[in-house]
């Protein structure tokens, strides 16, 4: 495949001539890092084999798009062709633009060590060894297969980072200048800060928001910085094969059960695609899944489930503005959104982007701002 035509088109959109990562991205063969991925349908996630169609491949492979490449604990590779699979994703060749994002929070200046979080494809590690040298940068991910294929296609194309498989909420091996995580934590790890140096530099994305997180060291052992304005959203770290499963059984009850029945004053809203809504919720209530879906007379459905058994189900008519709300459970969760959504229109904004960020070295993370604070 001549894909260099490719590359030098996937770098004008995700760079410019003059940046640090123009280069990094032209001269990167990313197909090589990714031979099979999965793509959504009604059936689930469906296997493409880029091998057996170059034009298919050198599509999927320089577009500035996600490919995800693990579904639970099935690999893209070890998937034949057109094979659908269900599950959540596990792992992926993150969109370059992203990765550059993510990069060039992490401040990477000549001579730093740096750590990348989550290997996945290596894509990542590629774009930082172009930028820094293969000796000074480390990745690390918890899956061993994706460490070893990664490491084998990093050679091909001449990329030699050192590659570890670790849980990265465990201890860190060695010590690092700068530490960027593909991956997001539900906060930041005491042992990232034990293997920053000092004066080091950390960049991360908190689980379930689309918040990214840049902190350097402090004299202490903790770590001080802010939520960036970019926006930004992982999967989560895992120390095991797969995710826990979807709240399947809780949502048939949030299906049926009357509950308490309420009327909101707003219309069904698309949570996730509602990024600073979204990210405030899931820092007043962690672990939230949201659905949505179409009800029988053509109006929006939205549906809330927690693992402490709370769930909310609402409706909005066609062209209705207000809401019918079931709840039920420990805790109301609509109101909690209801809540949220009147001090965004009270304030004209939400605190959570430009917030103050406070990390002890036991890990304990502080987002403030504007009299407004929450300890994660």
């Amino acid at each position: 495949m001549d894909w260099k035509p490719y590359a030098a088109a996937l770098a004008s959109k995700t760079a410019h001539p003059g940046s640090d990562w123009w280069a990094p991205i032209r001269e990167t063969p990313r197909h090589l890092l990714v031979e099979r991925w999965f793509t959504p349908g009604p059936h689930g996630w469906t296997a493409v084999d880029g091998l057996s169609d170059e034009e298919v491949w050198a599509t999927a492979g320089y577009s500035d798009t996600t490919l995800v490449t693990r579904i639970g604990p099935v690999h893209a590779d070890r998937t034949e062709p057109g094979q659908t699979v269900t599950g959540l994703p596990t792992s992926s060749s993150t969109l370059p633009s992203l990765v550059v994002t993510m990069l060039r929070h992490g401040r990477l200046t000549p001579g730093v060590r740096l750590l990348d979080l989550a290997t996945g494809s290596g894509y990542s590690a590629a774009l930082a060894c172009h930028r820094l040298g293969d000796d000074l940068v480390t990745t690390l991910d918890v899956d061993p297969y994706l460490t070893q294929i990664a490491a084998e296609r990093l050679a091909r194309i001449d990329r030699h980072p050192k590659v570890i498989t670790a849980d990265a909420n465990r201890e860190l091996p060695g010590g690092y200048d700068r530490i960027v995580s593909m991956v997001s934590v539900p906060r930041v790890p005491a042992q990232w800060l034990t293997a920053l140096a000092p004066g080091g530099r950390l960049v991360t994305t908190i689980t379930s928001t689309g918040l990214i997180i840049t902190a350097d060291k402090t004299d202490d052992g903790g770590a001080a910085g802010r939520v960036e304005w970019d926006r930004a959203s992982f999967m989560a770290t895992r120390a095991g094969d797969d995710y826990p499963p979807a709240l399947n059984d809780l949502f048939a009850t949030a299906s049926t059960d009357e509950g308490t029945v309420t009327v909101s004053p707003f219309p069904v809203l698309d949570v996730m695609q509602a990024w600073e809504v979204w990210s405030m919720l899931s820092l007043t209530a962690p672990g939230i899944e949201h659905r949505t879906g179409t009800g029988d007379d053509g109006g929006r459905m939205t549906w809330m489930l927690h693992a402490d058994g709370s769930w909310a189900r609402a409706h909005t008519g066609a062209g209705e503005l207000t809401a019918t709300v079931h709840q039920g459970g420990p805790r109301r969760l609509y109101d909690l959104l209801d809540q949220i959504r009147w001090r965004w229109l009270e304030h004209g904004e939400l605190p959570v982007y430009g917030a103050k960020v406070t990390i002890t070295p036991d890990g304990e993370t502080t987002l403030s701002r504007g009299g407004w604070a929450t300890t994660l």
